[in-house]
């Protein structure tokens, strides 16, 4: 099981199951019952 970290707004991050991608970019991830849709987090350079 993989995980995506997404942003909601400016603050928000949220770390779920990955469960749809979206034409504009965005990602929906699901945490429990819930499904949240934001951007996705690039990974950070070592």
């Amino acid at each position: 099981m993989t995980l995506k970290t997404i942003t909601i707004g400016t603050c928000v991050s949220i770390v779920g199951i990955p469960c749809k991608s979206l034409p504009d970019g965005r990602v929906s991830i699901r945490v429990g019952d819930v499904v949240y849709t934001g951007k996705p987090v690039s990974k950070a350079s070592a």
